[in-house]
């Protein structure tokens, strides 16, 4: 059993907290501006911080530059043009190219389908650190994990081993244009009382 006098008290209030988890948003439309890359190693290093079974650290965080990005954004327009038309991939194309801050995150493979299922949570939960400390510092981001992200193609574009990991997906980042609103359930159909 935990003493909880021995637990350090957090210097943020409960209530502090919460209003800033809520005020965390999935953006979308960024200013052209791209953030400092000191400040993403910083938030790559809270990341790494995220609860993960065993320590397995199954993470890995590609900083996508310019000739990795064009060719992750030519993959997805080629994708989206088999799927719809010319069009709507230029269009696509276009939107892609004015996300200004990219990462691309990997998960260890496992033979095994419990440690894979939880080293998939424990990225999730390092997207969430990471995201969090962005938005901290005033940079937004959004989590993408569309068909790109799957690609047999992709582990050559951003130099990985698909044998020893696989991307979970892509995180923009960048200072907001505008931040979105959005909802979420009650609280009483999610939160289930058991006896």
């Amino acid at each position: 059993m935990t003493d909880r006098a021995a637990l350090t008290p957090s210097p943020i209030r409960p209530e502090v907290a919460g209003e800033f988890l809520r005020g965390r948003r999935s953006v979308d439309q960024f200013t052209a501006e791209v953030p400092d890359e000191a400040l993403v190693r910083d938030a790559v290093e809270a990341a790494r911080w995220a609860p993960n079974h065993h320590l397995t650290q199954p993470w890995r965080f590609y900083l996508v530059g310019p000739q990795t990005r064009s060719e992750i954004i030519e993959l997805n327009a080629r994708l989206v043009a088999e799927r719809k038309n010319a069009e709507v991939a230029d269009a696509k194309r276009q939107r892609w190219q004015g996300m200004p801050g990219w990462l691309a995150v990997t998960c260890a493979q496992s033979d095994d389908p419990i440690t894979a299922r939880e080293d998939f949570a424990a990225c999730a939960c390092a997207i969430q650190n990471l995201t969090l400390y962005l938005h901290s510092a005033g940079v937004a981001s959004k989590w993408i994990s569309g068909e790109v992200t799957r690609h047999a193609d992709l582990p050559r574009i951003l130099a990985y081993d698909a044998t020893v990991e696989y991307c979970i997906g892509i995180v923009w980042y960048g200072y907001p244009k505008r931040r979105p609103r959005s909802q979420r359930a009650p609280i009483d159909g999610i939160m289930l009382s058991r006896p």
